[in-house]
């Protein structure tokens, strides 16, 4: 019996130890981080900054659209100029390897997962650059026209600067409220893609402040040019984009928008990949989506489109089933005669499809209101506090031969409502993109589709439209893909293990790890994207 007292006794003493050892070493941890902390809020107070930092109000940098990840940053970087940038970077890269300090560039907070985000590091408000004056070169013919803009530009601004001059950006994304640094880190999609390639495609030249020791560089295709690919599409890896040379080319005055639907994803298709191979500039939008068991389609879009042939529209009922909407636009200027002759032309290329004829809707809108429609839709969604919810979207790029079993498997299967948000589809080609670039796309196919899933989640819900569920769906859909051996890629990535990311970008990895260890040796920039963690050495040789 006292054997057993005496056994108990000794392991109680030594659970108690133990425990005091736990916290012994978790009060030194708190200790350093808190000493830490302390001496780096000191030595960044110090910074000689045009601009400020801010260490109180922090919160609204710990949040992002997404609205599923929150990191509470140490500080946030207001900047009025980029010696701002270049100085707070080049003083975290003078502290060494061991600090854990690490910096994120965040425009309007778009990113969805905590991209554009870090815990106890520096967030830069890419806004509060110095507002420069746009330039606009070019205009009046002579050289190819373009714009130098602020890396924390609005693309909404650009496009109202440019149009003064008559000239606007060839390549958009179908919401303009987001910054030109942002977009280019990605690579920037939207309907012209399939003409002019994404927005990292049409872009001349960049400043960068890399993170080796703050230097700021410019680049282009004949300067420093790994650097210029490397960034391009780098999900923020390698540098900061404080300033950026667009293409330019004319722009039209008002837009002619249409909208007719299929009930056979196969023949919708083919009609697409049709209009983006045809060489006669027949349309110069090309989109997409899907809608599956929504009612009173074709009346909500009476508020904004007319009907070809009304009658014949009321009697289609939409109710339960799988529809694909082709979206197209023709571009034009005011003039009548010329309108005359773009509308035959329409109804030509028209003609040759193969939609539901009833379903044809058309509208007239200005150039400006065209690119800005999502806009509208923001706007509508906040009046009745339904944007700032969970957004746990998934973009995908599909092989052109692999997208009819891809729909087949996800359309009225996986997926089963789209009452939450669009489901976009739309083919691009592989040869506008700029294989030198970071951005990763289907590898060897000359067409992809980009199927971007946009849903929002209801706040608080626990049943199919709440965020946890979302999310399972989306992991069926990308576990099919994956079984199905699909061959596609994610669009705006989020992995969390060096082996996904590996397979990600595929034959791309090794330059993109070795580019990592050259502009960003300690690992210091975009942690949010969880691609490396900060430390002494990144090696090209990482798995």
């Amino acid at each position: 019996m006292k054997y057993l007292h005496a056994c108990f006794l000794r392991k109680r003493n030594m659970l108690i130890v133990r425990s005091f050892t736990t916290l012994l070493l978790l009060s030194c941890i708190a200790f350093k981080l808190a000493c830490c902390f302390s001496s780096s809020i000191s030595s960044l107070k110090a910074l000689p900054l045009l601009g400020h930092l801010e260490f109180e109000d922090v919160h609204p940098a710990s949040k992002d659209f997404g609205n599923r990840y929150q990191l509470l940053p140490l500080a946030v970087l207001h900047p009025k100029s980029v010696s701002d940038i270049a100085s707070v970077i080049r003083h975290i890269w003078m502290m060494g390897p061991h600090s854990q300090l690490t910096v994120a560039a965040r425009g309007r907070g778009h990113s969805l997962q905590g991209q554009a985000q870090t815990r106890h590091g520096i967030v830069i408000h890419m806004e509060s650059l110095q507002p420069q004056k746009l330039k606009v070169h070019g205009v009046g013919g002579g050289t190819t026209p373009f714009v130098d803009v602020s890396g924390g530009e609005l693309w909404i601004n650009i496009l109202h600067e440019t149009l003064k001059y008559g000239l606007a950006p060839k390549s958009w994304t179908d919401y303009l409220h987001l910054t030109v640094g942002g977009t280019l880190s990605n690579a920037g999609i939207s309907g012209q893609a399939f003409r002019h390639g994404p927005q990292i495609s049409n872009v001349h030249q960049l400043e960068v402040v890399v993170a080796g020791k703050g230097e700021i560089l410019n680049c282009s295709e004949r300067q420093n040019s790994d650097l210029f690919h490397g960034v391009l599409g780098g999900l923020g890896q390698f540098g900061i984009i404080t300033r950026a040379r667009i293409a330019l080319e004319p722009a039209p005055t008002m837009v002619k928008w249409m909208r007719v639907l299929y009930l056979d994803f196969a023949a919708f298709a083919r009609d697409q990949e049709r209009l983006i191979s045809s060489d006669d500039d027949k349309f110069d939008y090309i989109e997409g989506f899907v809608i599956i068991n929504r009612t009173g389609l074709l009346d909500s879009w009476r508020l904004s489109f007319t009907p070809e042939d009304p009658i014949e529209a009321s009697k289609f009922k939409s109710d339960g089933r799988n529809l694909y909407c082709l979206e197209v636009a023709k571009y034009f200027k005011l003039d009548q005669d010329k309108k005359d002759v773009m509308n035959q032309e329409v109804k030509e290329s028209l003609s040759e499809l193969n939609y539901i004829s009833s379903t044809l809707f058309s509208s007239e809108v200005t150039y400006q209101e065209f690119l800005d429609r999502v806009h509208v839709s923001e706007m509508k969604l906040r009046s009745k506090g339904q944007w700032e919810v969970p957004h746990p979207w998934l973009n995908l790029l599909v092989p052109r031969s692999r997208v009819n079993e891809f729909a087949k498997g996800v359309f009225g299967n996986i997926l089963t409502d789209t009452s939450n948000g669009p489901v976009i589809v739309y083919p691009v080609n592989k040869s506008k993109w700029d294989n030198r670039s970071s951005a990763v796309t289907p590898e060897e196919e000359e067409i992809f589709y980009l199927v971007a899933i946009l849903t929002s989640a209801v706040p608080g819900s626990t049943g199919k439209d709440g965020v946890d569920q979302i999310v399972k769906r989306n992991q069926r859909i990308l576990e099919f893909s994956e079984a199905a051996g699909l061959g596609l890629k994610q669009y705006l990535p989020h992995y969390t293990t060096r082996h996904e990311w590996r397979s990600h970008f595929g034959p791309k990895w090794d330059d993109f790890v070795r580019r990592k260890s050259r502009y960003d040796p300690f690992a210091m920039l975009a942690p949010g994207q969880r691609i490396f963690e900060k430390s002494p050495v990144v090696s090209p040789h990482s798995s």
